[in-house]
């Protein structure tokens, strides 16, 4: 088993992280809780490496051409309701 230097890893907590996605604190939790991005608890912190978010985007992209475009956007809702 390979052991790995915690010099090399950039941690994020939970606030830079679900800035960085662009989503809330909340739903960051879901997606843990959910096992969609992995993260680690030091005592009561909770931190997330730079590099597992990083791929988790790179994951999360859509393919052009299999957007379900049938299903509303959350953005087009809330205009709507305006």
């Amino acid at each position: 088993m390979r052991a790995v230097s915690t010099a090399d890893i950039e941690w994020l907590n939970t606030n830079e992280t679900a800035k960085r996605l662009g989503i809330t604190p909340r739903t960051l939790y879901r997606f843990i809780d959910d096992g969609k991005i992995p993260a680690y608890r030091f005592g009561r912190v909770i931190r997330l490496k730079e590099s597992e978010v990083a791929a988790f985007i790179e994951d999360s992209r859509i393919v052009p051409g299999t957007l379900d475009t049938s299903a509303p956007d959350a953005d087009d809702e809330a205009a709507e309701r305006s």
